[in-house]
């Protein structure tokens, strides 16, 4: 795709773009990327010690080996090639790795024969670097392929050199070792050999001679070869690296084994050659050279006397081989003269000293010709001026300090010097005192001292001061020079003379130690100077600084008696220095006449000379060096009574001296600040001295003390050491200590005045100030930030700051100063010089950088620049506090936090650039790693803020070259390879340092992104990571860097940090390497794809161009032993991301992804992981079950189960604190009071302020024995404190399980939920969520395990739970109903089943009382567990019964059998179960409540033996639920007002209601809610009084629009039905004493008889209304009898009244119901329901509604009937209920005063009749379709389904088996309401034919018939009291029209239909043959009347 190189910025043709074959190029390029594999390979063998290294290694060397004998040898060029190249154009080439040629644009060729030319290479390889660079451009922005090409091809040669110097580093040999497994060494050894052998030496030579940076820049400048400054430096540091590496391989070489003779003397001959840099040093490749020559010629090591010294020795050609010798020899000693004399010298004296050291040994006897010349030569080294070479060109080198080896070669070779040739020293010291002499004879005379003198011991001296004071790698070699002499009584200091008698030193140590203490006898004066150099170097080190000062203490005068002449013991000596010191001082005190200060600007004349001047500096040095490193020094001498050292400098500091001496001793005084004691006084004493004036004396015009020396003195030289010095001063005397009340009483106290003059003086005023040395200008800045920065590192807001305070003086008011960092807050929260100084040094700092060029003062440059970023971002860190105190106070101080002012405009560039500048130090991270640290953390803290983001990326794009260089930078520190995580914070080692700083720099970045990409957008994330900012987000389209133009985004960056290492076994590397940085990096990625803007680009990105969820979910689980919480985010962040994944393939139907995710997680069956990534089409084919069926294969365990096994559910906590001084409960409140919740989420403890807040109290302690005890006290201190960094540690850790747990479990509930049912068959789905739950459980119930961890795992247990349930029923729907007796249930074993129910029910009882809300969970599961074992409903056939011998003989089937199974566990648990269900239903949480009371219900309908009843009638927890009905009744009447409330009590009372039907359902049951007086307590309830009015809540119910809340009317239908319910079951359950019973209900009926009056009027005939019919006619049925009247008791007449009374208006009441429903009003109510339901359910609410009215017809029928009975058991005394007349009346609504008509019943027996066949029909229908419910049309099965399924739409997407399924249980549910549409049929016609027959028989038998005209009372009852008709209404002419209606009426074809019924039906049903007995008895009655 060659789109994506279009960018590179050359001419390109265009027609190229459209020849697109992806990239598979050997993108290597034969000279790049296998050079890289290379030096990867070496790496990870030698430095990194991975596993199975040594095998790759070993491939690889043999791979390479002719690229390391044909060192940096290019391919050739050919003819044949480059016609090759030539015709890629039009022919094409062929790429290895892709099939075809692939055609080339004439650009690219053109480059590549440029390229060809410019590095004289074959064209082929060419062509491939330049592909390569095309390949690799996106890494470097802003260069072109070939300027990356031309990195690439030096970036390849400093690989081979960098693997070549590692593999010879990692030989065996005699100087170092590694520590290498012996197998490699072996390997890299016999290799190297190898290499040595065919002349490797003479190779690297020639190439350290040809190869230089000056000639590789010639020729590229002529190619145009090089791009931005950037590129050159980079071209320039590979060339030097190559050189370097080259040369330091030979140094390896020689270091461990020697060069053979050729080799030596090619080495010599190079370095004869050589010349200097410009200041006289040598470059760190000559350098290097030198070094290997020096340890050819060393036998030093011999000493050492190691187990391996014979076998050195026989290696060691210097002492095998003659002819190696002398060929050396004779080339040192008769060779011509070098280019550097001194290099000649160094080496003639390193081979002098070999051959002194040769002499000694035995062997050397051999070599005595040449040994005898050791003396001559080491004359002619010193003539050739060695110790100042080596002092100037070694030491001065810039390459030296950086490597150990060679200071210890440098070591060997002085102390040999001084050891071995002891009379060559004598020499050189008599020639110096014989110089001295001569010198001072001419001053004396006054003339020129002689030009010819030699100084070779004040060079000797000056090295060994020069050499040893600088000891980077803190070897502290000089104390070889330090004999421990027997005056010394502290042995502590040096390790080795601990304990047991003081062994004698070596021989070397004491000639060493001899020949400090001589040279300092008697020291001529021209030897002062170097040897106090000298001590200075011997004294750096903390032991040596302990000597140096016990000699110079040694030293002074032992006696006291010629003090007085001023002359001291020796001229070395503490007593000597001091004392002259004093004499200094008492001078000059004496010329500084008063305190005007017109002496400062003219010296005197007589003062200090120059000789004297340079004495004292090296004296001061010397001082500096030793108290620096000593405490006991600064100690002894600060307190010495006579020396007074303090004072006397301070003295001097007084006095008019050179600034540069005055520097000096602030640079002491600054040492002797060190120890906190000393600082203190010395504080005082600066004040006291005004060395800064801070005291102005009245009437004084002009400053005094060091500002007139910046300002008049330093300005005018234009140096400013004093200044400098007393920067560095304050600085130490800041961190010791800071007095608060320095100064009182002469002035306002504090610290103001130093920091004024710091401010605006030195800081303010640096910019413009002339500097004669440029770096100086930065040094003074440094040094004056670093106070800054010191002080507000310090500084914490406290509220007293902002107070107005003031202190008395002199009798006067004056302001208090404030702390010192207030005072630099309130600067830098404002638009101040200091704040803007501060930001331009910053864009100065940038500039200076990006200019790569090296200038003075570059490092003190960044070092300022550091320190400004550091004081931002403090600032930033404490500006809240610091404005909320301020706001607080009240005081009028204007502010503005940091982040706004940085958005101001800059001065020089004027843009608001501020931010862009800071963030520009991200782009120089690999030269500056703790510069873009700091920019990093300020980026971080503003982008906290939402309303700088916006601006910020406006800033950030609005310059296309800013925004990729601000985008590299980001980028660059992301990708940086140095980073390491979990490196200890101790400084000491620089690379471990920088390491972690780029580590840390990296979390920022990713915290940044995570902070902005929580903000709305455009954000710094969004851009950062390669989204669009300036178009909508979710139009970005990601790419692959560099495709498209796409660049590399931080994006790209977290990915190839998350992806290395993803191919291998091992799994991402990241991991384990930074397992911090990797949970950061994975939740940035989960947090793209979480937000709705970018999850789509996102998810497609990861999934297309990455595959990136499968490649790491195959590494699931990450197992980090030392880092599990940062394992388990990691895990979490990816489990959540799977999840997303999983939901958004299955909502868009990419099944092939969503099944190999499945796969991966799922599988318990082994299977390799593809190594190459990509999966093979059969893999995709096969689904889960493929390889889910048991094979033989044996069994892995599946991922989803391995990575709960990585969550550890315990926790130990820490144990409590064990205190001796502090109060438990105080120390617990102040960690509290510490708290605060972190970026995370976490409530953690701050240490930092909890050991403030502490420590602050230990200083408070008065009093001596408080000062005691401060030991013991501190040490209690940090046990508490490490105790709350545990704390911190368990609550993290707690809270990463918790956030692990919960991401398994959305995975998991995805999973089953999200994903299409049929990638995962139903018999897989339920072993997997066995697995899960035996899992979770065996988990959750260990002893240990963590309490805080049970809710989230209840959870997941209720939705693994349903969604078992539900699998097992749709398998079993699903399955066809053949033998049902068979195993049963589905693929779970019921032992799985059972164990499921036991770990469950166990977890219900571990849940202490504390966990109701996680029981609740448990009871939703167990509900569904039980719900497994319920039978479907079965389709009611009407088929005659079996017998009831045959269902008891059945064979159990298997519902049943689990069932009874479940049930004998649950009984198994005994009452401690029932106990916790019983208490969790009475009390506690709605919803616990709810779930408790539906287990209870549950458990009771499958408990036959009733224990469980038993045990809550006995525990009495069944009173209490009845009797809490009273205290529902007044939260169920607030249900009732209009607005909607909450439904909470209603769902909890339907709950209640719910169980006690239960219990209700069994006769002892029903009795025992009677004794506990449920119907009483029904009575006293209230609510069932508001009945709300129908009308006025119509326009109610428009209000919730949601249809969620239902009106008032259906919320007391909600409550009034249940209860209906509830006494309806008591009525029937309570058979035997019925009376007692029904009696009550009565009561209830009677209590409540206006609103049941109203409900049995009401005109709505409503679905609701119909069921509230329904229940009060059967409840009435049953109660309101005149039997319920005679129940034993006595009742008073007029009761009895009340009660007849009401039982005759229900009686009426339910008659005239019967009117309205059984004519036309039916139909009518029929086609209501029609216009108020929609379609789709109609017919589902027409059947309801028509069994709801034979319901109803049916109870009224059969209280007509119990009446009759009751009333009589003979005709003739039975009362009448229907008045005689049969015919059917036209509008059957009669007004309810007029008794209903027998032709009512009549027609009811019609109609039920005529509704009995139709009901049949349609049920015989259902039944056929049921038998073949496969062979239904499509459209039926639809229509079938519609009832089931809510939505228009919802049919369409329902997979054909679940239509299936559907339409069986549609069809069950038809036959079933057909079944009992006809039981109710068949009842009503027995009933009616029952009262027809009483009532005709009555009429035409019994009755006397009356003449009309009495029946002019329309009476009801006669005269005898017979309830019932009065029978004196009824004329003969009525009876007779009335048997004639009856006749016409009860035809023959009714006659006819009725048996056809009773044949039908009631044959299997009822009594045989009742229909028709009173049939022909009707028919009997109506003819033997006529008759």
């Amino acid at each position: 795709m060659f789109s994506r190189w279009q960018n590179s910025g050359q001419p390109e043709p265009t027609h190229a773009s459209d020849m697109a074959a992806q990239m598979a190029v050997n993108s290597g390029a034969s000279l790049w990327g296998p050079l890289k594999e290379l030096w990867e390979a070496v790496e990870g063998a030698i430095w990194s010690r991975q596993p199975e290294s040594v095998h790759l290694l070993d491939l690889q060397l043999k791979k390479h080996k002719p690229n390391f004998l044909s060192l940096f040898k290019n391919p050739p060029k050919s003819a044949e090639q480059r016609e090759k190249v030539r015709k890629a154009s039009t022919e094409g080439i062929a790429i290895q790795g892709q099939q075809g040629a692939r055609l080339l644009p004439e650009q690219l060729i053109s480059e590549a024969f440029i390229l060809s030319d410019l590095f004289d290479l074959g064209e082929l390889a060419s062509l491939e670097l330049l592909l390569a660079g095309e390949h690799q451009q996106p890494h470097f922005p802003g260069l072109t392929r070939g300027l990356v090409a031309v990195l690439l091809y030096w970036d390849g040669k400093r690989c081979v050199a960098n693997s070549l110097r590692s593999l010879i580093q990692s030989r065996h040999g005699k100087t170092f070792t590694l520590d290498l497994s012996p197998e490699l060494v072996n390997l890299t050894t016999r290799f190297t050999d190898e290499l040595m052998a065919q002349g490797l030496t003479k190779q690297i030579l020639n190439l350290i001679s040809d190869v230089n940076v000056t000639r590789v820049f010639e020729r590229l400048q002529k190619e145009r070869g090089l791009g931005n400054e950037k590129h050159r430096k980079e071209v320039s540091d590979l060339v030097k690296e190559c050189r370097q590496s080259l040369a330091e391989c030979l140094f390896a070489w020689t270091c461990q084994s020697p060069l053979s003779k050729d080799d030596t003397l090619a080495l010599i001959s190079h370095l004869e050659t050589v010349t200097a840099e410009a200041d006289g040093s040598l470059d760190r490749v000559n350098l290097a050279l030198v070094m290997a020559l020096l340890y050819c010629l060393d036998v030093s090591f011999l000493e050492q006397g190691t187990e391996d010294r014979e076998d050195l020795l026989q290696a060691l050609p210097l002492l095998t081989e003659k002819q190696y010798v002398a060929a050396v020899h004779n080339r040192l000693v008769e060779g011509q003269a070098w280019k550097l004399p001194g290099l000649q010298a160094v080496v003639q004296l390193a081979w002098a000293l070999s051959l002194r050291a040769l002499s000694q040994l035995p062997q050397g006897a051999a070599l005595v010709e040449y040994t005898e010349a050791d003396e001559a030569l080491a004359d002619q080294a010193l003539l050739g001026g060695v110790f100042l070479f080596l002092t100037e060109g070694i030491l001065g080198s810039d390459g030296f300090s950086q490597e150990e080896f060679y200071t210890r070669r440098l070591h060997s070779l002085i102390t040999d010097f001084l050891a071995l040739m002891p009379m060559k020293v004598k020499q050189l010291r008599n020639r110096a005192d014989e110089d001295a002499r001569l010198i001072h004879m001419a001053l004396q005379m006054g003339s020129e001292p002689p030009s010819s003198l030699r100084k070779d011991l004040d060079h000797l001296m000056i090295l060994i001061g020069e050499f040893y004071s600088k000891d980077p790698f803190e070897l502290e070699l000089a104390l070889e020079f330090w004999c421990p002499s027997e005056s010394i009584h502290h042995t502590s200091f040096t390790g080795s003379f601990l304990g047991g008698p003081p062994q004698r030193p070596p021989h070397k140590q004491v000639v060493l130690s001899k020949f400090v203490r001589q040279m300092g006898d008697l020291l001529p004066a021209t030897l002062y100077i170097p040897y106090l150099r000298m001590l200075k170097g011997l004294a750096n080190g903390p032991q040596c600084s302990h000597y140096c000062f016990s000699l110079l203490k040694t030293n002074g005068a032992p006696h006291g008696e010629n003090r007085q002449a001023g002359v001291s013991g020796s001229l070395v000596s503490w007593e000597h220095f001091f004392h002259s010191l004093m004499l200094y001082h008492e001078n000059l005190r004496r010329d500084v006449p008063n305190a005007d200060s017109t002496q400062y600007r003219h010296p005197p004349i007589r003062g200090i000379t120059q000789r004297e001047l340079d004495g004292l500096t090296a004296f001061l040095q010397l001082l500096t060096t030793i108290i620096t490193w000593s405490e006991n020094a600064r100690l002894a001498l600060c307190e010495h009574p006579q020396w007074t050292p303090v004072v006397v400098m301070l003295g001097l500091l007084q006095c008019s001296v050179q600034p540069v001496l005055k520097a000096q001793v602030l640079h002491v005084l600054a040492a002797f600040g060190k120890s906190p004691e000393i600082a203190a006084s010395l504080w005082q004493s600066l004040e006291y001295t005004q060395i800064l004036q801070t005291v102005k004396a009245p009437g004084q015009k002009q400053a005094a003390g060091i500002e007139v020396e910046l300002n008049e003195i330093e300005s005018s030289c234009e140096e400013y050491p004093l200044t400098r010095a007393f920067c560095h001063l304050i600085s130490t005397l800041v961190e010791s200590a800071l007095p608060v009340n320095l100064g009182a009483g002469l002035r306002a106290p504090g610290f103001q005045p130093y920091l004024d003059f710091l401010r605006d003086s030195v800081f303010l005023a640096f910019p413009t100030r002339a500097y004669r040395r440029p770096a100086e200008k930065w040094e003074v800045a440094e040094a004056v930030l670093e106070v800054f920065h010191k002080l507000l590192r310090e500084y914490e807001p406290q509220p007293s700051d902002f107070l107005q305070e003031m202190v008395e003086l002199q009798g006067e008011q004056v302001l208090a100063h404030k702390p010192p960092g207030h005072s630099l807050m309130f600067h830098l929260l404002n638009d101040s010089p200091t704040f803007s100084l501060c930001l331009s040094l910053l864009e100065e700092g940038a500039r200076q950088l990006d200019t790569y060029a090296p200038f003075p003062g570059k490092k003190q440059l960044e070092s300022a620049v550091l320190h400004c970023l550091c004081l931002l971002e403090l600032a930033l860190q404490k500006e809240v506090t610091f404005m909320d105190l301020l706001r607080e106070s009240q005081t009028s101080l204007l502010v503005s936090p940091v982040e706004q002012l940085l958005q101001g405009v800059s001065a020089q560039s004027r843009r608001a650039d501020h931010i862009t500048n800071i963030a520009r130090y991200l782009y120089h991270s690999s030269s500056n790693p703790a510069a873009a640290f700091q920019s990093a953390k300020i980026l971080r803290r503003i982008a906290r803020y939402p309303n700088i983001q916006a601006r910020l990326v406006g800033d950030f794009t609005h310059d296309q070259a800013v925004s990729e260089k601000l985008m590299a930078g980001f980028v660059e520190c992301l990708d940086s390879e140095e980073a390491q995580e979990g490196v200890t914070a101790d400084d000491s080692d620089p690379e471990k340092r920088v390491a972690r700083i780029r580590h840390e720099t990296q979390i920022h970045i990713l915290n940044l992104l995570i902070t902005s990409l929580d903000l709305k957008g455009p954000n710094l994330g969004l851009y950062l990571l390669g989204y669009e900012v300036k178009k909508p987000v979710s139009s970005t389209n990601l790419q692959d860097p560099g495709v498209l133009g796409c660049p590399r985004s931080c994006l790209h960056a977290i990915l190839s940090l998350l992806q290395r290492g993803c191919e291998w076994r091992t799994g991402p590397v990241l991991i384990k390497q930074a397992p911090q940085l990797a949970e950061l990096c994975y939740q940035v990625i989960y947090q793209l794809c979480a937000c709705p803007d970018t999850s789509g680009p996102t998810m497609r990105y990861l999934r297309t161009s990455q595959d990136f969820l499968f490649s790491h979910l195959q590494h699931l689980p990450f197992i980090l032993s030392e880092n599990e919480i940062a394992a388990l985010s990691q895990m979490s962040w990816l489990m959540k991301t799977t999840a997303i994944e999983l939901r958004v393939t299955s909502l868009n139907r990419q099944r092939s992804h969503t099944q190999r995710l499945l796969n991966l997680l799922l599988d318990d069956q082994p299977h390799t992981l593809h190594t190459d990534g990509e999966t093979g089409m059969e893999e995709e084919s096969r689904s889960v079950s493929g390889f889910l069926h048991f094979g033989t294969v044996s069994k892995v365990r599946r991922r989803l189960l391995s990575v709960l096994d990585a969550i550890d559910f315990s926790q130990e906590a820490p144990e409590l604190l064990q205190l001796d001084f502090f109060e438990r409960a105080q120390i617990e409140q102040v960690i509290t009071n510490c708290e605060h919740v972190n970026e995370q989420g976490h409530t953690v403890c701050n240490v930092k302020l909890l050991r403030r807040v502490l420590v602050a109290e230990i200083n408070a302690l008065q009093g001596m024995a408080a000062i005691g005890q401060r030991p013991l006290l501190m040490e209690e201190v940090n046990s508490v404190l490490q105790q709350v960094v545990e704390r911190n540690r368990v609550r993290r850790s707690l809270s990463a399980k918790r956030h692990a747990l919960q991401s398994w479990r959305s995975l998991v509930e995805t999973i089953l939920t999200a994903c299409p049912s049929e990638l995962i068959p139903a018999d897989q789905r339920q072993l997997i969520i066995r697995d899960l739950l035996l899992d979770l459980h065996d988990k959750v119930l260990s002893e240990d395990a963590a309490g805080e961890l049970m809710p989230i795992v209840a959870g997941a247990v209720f939705t693994l739970t349903a969604h078992l349930s539900q699998s097992v029923l749709s398998e079993q729907q699903g399955a066809v109903p053949e033998g049902g007796s068979g195993s049963g249930f589905a693929s779970i074993a019921n032992s799985a089943l059972h164990l499921i129910l036991r770990k469950l029910l166990d977890f219900i009882l571990c849940t202490g009382g504390g966990f109701q809300r996680l029981r609740a969970h448990l009871y939703g599961a167990l509900l569904y567990y039980l719900q497994i074992a319920q039978k479907p409903e079965e389709p009611e056939t009407l088929q005659t019964g079996t017998s009831m011998w045959e269902r008891l003989t059945a064979p159990e089937d298997c519902f049943s059998k689990l069932q009874r199974e479940n049930l004998a566990i649950i009984e198994s648990y005994g009452t401690a179960l029932m106990e916790v269900v019983c208490r969790d239903a009475c009390d506690g949480h709605e919803i616990g409540r709810m779930l408790a009371l539906a287990v209870l219900d549950r458990v009771l309908s499958i408990d036959r033996q009733c224990q469980w009843l038993v045990y809550l009638c006995n525990s009495g927890y069944l009173r209490v639920l009845v009797e809490s009905l009273k205290q529902d009744d007044a939260a169920l009447q607030t249900l009732l007002t209009p607005q909607p409330p909450l439904l909470k009590p209603l769902y909890i009372y339907e709950s209640k209601i719910a169980l006690l039907i239960r219990v209700a359902k069994t006769a002892q049951g029903a009795m025992e809610l009677l004794r506990c007086g449920l119907v009483s307590q029904l009575v006293e309830c209230q609510v069932f009084h508001m009945l709300p009015q129908n009308d006025a809540l119509r326009v109610f119910g428009q209000r919730d629009p949601s249809g969620f809340i239902p009106n008032p009317l259906e919320r007391y239908r909600q409550i009034l039905l249940p209860t209906l319910r509830l006494m309806q079951v008591i009525l029937t359950s309570t058979t035997t004493q019925h009376q007692q019973g029904a009696a009550q209900v009565l009561q209830w009926l009677i209590v409540h008889s206006d609103v049941i009056q109203s409900i049995l009027h009401g005109q709505d005939m409503s679905m609701g209304a119909l069921q509230e019919l329904s229940l009060l006619t059967a409840i009435i049925s049953k109660t309101a009898l005149p039997g319920a009247l005679e129940m034993g008791q006595e009742i008073n007449s007029a009761v009895l009244m009340e009660l007849q009374g009401h039982i005759g208006r229900f009686q009426r009441q339910s008659l005239s119901l019967l009117v309205r429903l059984v004519g036309t009003d039916r139909a009518r109510y029929l086609k209501q329901i029609e216009d108020t339901v929609s379609p789709a359910d109609l017919a589902e609410k027409r059947e309801e509604m028509e069994v709801v009215m034979q319901q109803i017809c049916a109870n009224i029928m059969e209280y007509c009937q119990t009446l009759l009975l009751q009333s009589s058991a003979e005709a003739q005394f039975s009362l009448c209920l229907f008045s005689p007349s049969a015919s059917e009346p036209a509008d059957v609504s009669v007004p309810s005063a007029r008794v209903p008509s027998l032709g009512l019943v009549l027609l009811l027996l019609k109609n039920s009749a005529t509704d009995f066949f139709r009901y049949h029909d349609s049920h015989r229908q259902s039944l056929n379709k049921l038998e073949r419910v496969e062979q239904l049309p499509p459209e039926e099965l639809k229509e079938l389904c519609q009832g089931l399924v809510s939505g228009s739409g919802g049919v369409e997407k329902i997979p054909s088996v679940q239509r299936n399924v559907l339409a069986k249980r549609r069809l069950v549910q038809l036959v079933n309401n057909r079944a009992k549409l006809l039981a109710l049929c068949s009842y009503i016609i027995e009933t009616c034919l029952f009262v027809i027959w009483r009532h005709l028989e009555f009429y035409l038998l019994y009755c006397t018939p009356t003449d009309p005209k009495d029946s002019l009372l329309p009476g009801y009852r006669d005269p005898s009291g017979s309830r019932g008709l009065s029978v004196s209404r009824v004329s003969q002419q009525d009876i007779e029209q009335l048997q004639s209606d009856v006749a016409n009426s009860f035809s023959e074809p009714l006659q006819r239909k009725l048996l056809e019924v009773e044949g039908l039906y009631s044959k299997t049903r009822s009594r045989h043959t009742f229909i028709q007995a009173l049939t022909r008895r009707i028919r009997g009655l109506v003819h033997h009347a006529k008759g």
